[in-house]
C-alpha cells in the first residue's frame, strides 16, 4: 500500500483538523464528550501509521531478503515504533488524567512525552553529527 505525499499530507491535515475542532468544542463546553472520544482522530491516525510501519517491518521477514542491505533501516523503523508507542502512552495517560480516572501527578503523565522528545533529540543529533567512515 503506497500513498503519495499529497495523500499523506491531506490525511494528516484532515485528522488534525477533526481533532482540533473536537478539542475546541470540548474546551468551550459546547460538547460534554469524554476526553477519550476527543482523541479518537489521533488514535485512528496513529493506528494507520502503526499498521503501515508493522507491514514494512514484516516485509523484511520474507524469504530472499538480504539483511545486509538495510541494517540502519530496521533500526530507524524500530525507533519509529517506539516513538509511536510512547506517544500512545502519553495520550492515554493524559486522557485518564483529564477524565479523572486516575489521581496520577501531572509530572508522571508527561514522562512518555519527555522520553519521546529526548529520543527525538538524540536521533536528530545522531543524524546531524554522525560521520560515516567507509
Amino acid at each position: 500500500m503506497r500513498m503519495s505525499l499529497a495523500q499523506r499530507v491531506l490525511l494528516t491535515w484532515l485528522f488534525t483538523l477533526l481533532f482540533l475542532i473536537m478539542l475546541v468544542l470540548k474546551l468551550d463546553e459546547k460538547a460534554p464528550w469524554n476526553w477519550f472520544l476527543i482523541f479518537i482522530p489521533i488514535w485512528i491516525f496513529d493506528t494507520i501509521l502503526l499498521v503501515m510501519l508493522i507491514v514494512k517491518m514484516a516485509g523484511r521477514c520474507k524469504s530472499g531478503f538480504d539483511p545486509r542491505n538495510g541494517s540502519q533501516n530496521i533500526k530507524k523503523k524500530a525507533w519509529y515504533l517506539i516513538a509511536m508507542l510512547l506517544k500512545l502512552a502519553f495520550c492515554l495517560a493524559l486522557c485518564a488524567k483529564l477524565q479523572r480516572f486516575t489521581t496520577m501527578k501531572l509530572a508522571y503523565v508527561f514522562i512518555p512525552l519527555w522520553a519521546l522528545l529526548i529520543g527525538g533529540m538524540v536521533e536528530l543529533g545522531y543524524n546531524i553529527f554522525y560521520v560515516r567512515r567507509d
